[in-house]
């Protein structure tokens, strides 16, 4: 038993409270440990402290849970801080995604528009970020930090290189993706042994093996005999679907996750050109982000009536372990439990060939109480590594090079990148319209 504090920046979100609570009732080396819960919306951090409070309660756990809206006391000596703040709210991205699509933007195209990761919600995101890491060099400078806020990818990459020493890691779940690629060809998940490397939203399998075999023909005969039939009763968007099959057959690699689909608005753009064009792939994106909002909406409200009934949180929310590896990885570091994790890091021990070493990668690696270790890993094909570079790669390395300088003409220069821009006059009309919006004063003031 290791009694530890854990400091959740954001700790509003109730989606994210729900499978945190979940698996650290179930977590016996984490015992008696202090959970501080910091949030500065008071009413929604007052819901989650009073779910986790009653649900530990229930199961009978030795784990203490703390809430404040003092950023300060929660990071004061910490061993891990979680954040999963959102800066700027989702009302923020969609006023933002409405400007853009009447001037002709669609999803499909690069992340930085019509996408969670939209550049006037990442200005926002880097802001949070450079201040939670100055207040952890000087309240808790040997804290682990885990990042789960967007952008994952950008912001291990930024961080990293401006905050030399601070323990950091990202995490996203979209790697679980390949669970359900072995569900739909009917593989038992312990059995599967699997390798997805890239960087964070744009992830391969490199390695697919079900019983010690190479898995990858046991998909290809899926696709040849039975997936017509399975997207016409599919969901759209489904990562299983011909958009996805469509990648894999012609760069030679399943996408995974967020990569190429469900991830509503992901990579590539050549899919996404009209209607038309998307109901050909079976891809609504934005009906799957919309259903992504409702989802978190109707948890909260659940959260809501539940709490304020005699219902018993764990008959609902029942106390089984998530898919979510923020508790198994903060187990490993605290508890020295080796594991191997999904994670996000800067590339410094050049764990990905042919990715550069000051950017962020997304791999599995070794964890344990001396922290990450280097693990060999496959080649990415060079057809992979093109797009990684025009996509990904290069479009982070503009944002974060104007958010540093303060660049206005940079920041067009992002625009000018997706594949949906056409026109100068068309990338300068969306930039200044969305840097007019009342709000967003400090972002025009910044961008000079």
């Amino acid at each position: 038993m290791t009694e530890v504090k854990i400091s959740v920046i954001g700790a509003g979100s109730a989606v994210f409270a729900v499978t945190l609570v979940k698996d650290l009732s179930l977590s016996k080396c984490l015992e008696g440990s202090n959970i501080y819960l910091m949030d500065i919306n008071k009413q929604r951090l007052e819901i989650i402290h009073s779910f986790a409070k009653k649900y530990i309660e229930e199961t009978g756990t030795k784990i203490t849970f703390k809430k404040t809206t003092d950023r300060e006391e929660a990071l004061r000596d910490s061993d891990f801080i979680i954040n999963t703040a959102l800066a700027a709210s989702h009302n923020r991205l969609r006023e933002g995604w409405h400007i853009a699509k009447e001037l002709g933007y669609r999803f499909g195209g690069s992340l930085h528009i019509m996408h969670d990761e939209a550049f006037w919600i990442n200005f926002y995101q880097y802001r949070l970020f450079d201040s939670i890491l100055k207040d952890i060099k000087d309240l808790c400078p040997n804290a682990w930090y885990i990042q789960l806020a967007n952008p994952v990818l950008a912001g291990i990459t930024y961080l990293s290189r401006k905050y030399l020493g601070i323990k950091m890691v990202g995490l996203c779940h979209g790697f679980r993706g390949v669970y359900h690629i072995a569900n739909v060809l009917g593989l038992g998940e312990n059995y599967l042994d699997f390798e997805a490397i890239g960087i964070n939203h744009f992830i391969w399998l490199t390695k697919f093996y079900y019983k010690e075999e190479n898995a990858y023909p046991i998909l290809d005969k899926w696709i040849i005999e039975k997936a017509k039939d399975y997207w016409d009763k599919c969901k759209m968007s489904d990562s299983m679907g011909p958009k996805a099959i469509d990648v894999y057959q012609k760069l030679g690699l399943m996408p995974i996750g967020d990569t190429c689909t469900p991830g509503g608005g992901s990579w590539p753009y050549w899919y996404h050109g009209s209607k038309d064009e998307e109901k050909r792939w079976r891809e609504d994106p934005e009906g799957w982000w919309y259903s992504y909002f409702a989802h978190h909406r109707d948890i909260f409200e659940k959260i809501l009536i539940l709490l304020s009934s005699n219902t018993k949180l764990t008959s609902v929310f029942k106390p089984c372990k998530s898919h979510e590896i923020i508790i198994p990885l903060i187990e490993s570091l605290a508890c020295n439990i080796p594991r191997k994790l999904q994670i996000n890091v800067p590339n410094t021990e050049n764990f990905i060939n042919d990715i550069p070493q000051n950017f962020e990668v997304e791999l599995p690696l070794l964890i344990d109480r001396k922290g990450y270790h280097k693990e060999e890993t496959k080649k990415l094909p060079k057809k992979i590594l093109t797009h990684m570079y025009r996509d990904r790669i290069a479009p982070v390395e503009i944002e974060l090079e104007a958010y540093e300088s303060g660049n206005k003409d940079l920041l067009l220069q992002l625009i000018l990148m997706d594949p949906w821009t056409k026109s100068i006059s068309q990338a300068e009309k969306l930039l200044n319209k969305i840097l007019s919006l009342p709000y967003h004063k400090d972002m025009k003031k910044h961008f000079r």
